[in-house]
């Protein structure tokens, strides 16, 4: 077995949501388009996306750009799907084997987006789980105002 499949097996899943009060095909849109993406996802004001690439199929690929806006530091953010279900779900796996799934729910007019993530072993599980939710969050507040 390989460190990276240790880390796997040993990492707890963590779970984020939130009702985002906008019509399921916006609450898509703005989660799959390069062009919203760009404008959401991001964990603070001090940090920004400033480009994305989504291959929105299985085997696809997902890349994110991460900076922060000082330029001290930046990552970029892969993935390949596993699964995609138009307004439904979304399954992908990042490099180091993690995997990453959103639900998209109707409920009462709204959409629930719940994100459930296997916890990396570098960082403590309340720090992942709050920079996650800052970037749920921060989708929330655009979809809402966006069209």
């Amino acid at each position: 077995m390989n460190i990276n499949e240790d880390q796997r097996m040993s990492n707890a899943r963590i779970t984020i949501e939130a009702l985002v009060q906008a019509p399921t095909g916006r609450v898509w849109r703005h989660w799959t388009d390069p062009k919203h993406i760009t404008q959401w996802n991001f964990a603070s004001d001090d940090w920004c996306c400033p480009s994305a690439e989504n291959d929105l199929r299985p085997g696809g690929r997902y890349k994110a750009r991460m900076e922060a806006k000082d330029g001290s530091f930046g990552f970029d953010f892969e993935a390949v799907y596993d699964e995609v279900s138009e307004h439904d779900t979304l399954i992908y796996t990042m490099p180091d084997g993690r995997t990453v799934t959103t639900k998209f729910e109707v409920e009462s007019g709204a959409v629930r987006v719940t994100t459930t993530f296997d916890a990396d072993a570098e960082h403590p599980i309340e720090v992942q789980r709050q920079g996650w939710q800052a970037i749920l969050n921060n989708f929330k507040r655009y979809a809402e105002v966006s069209s």
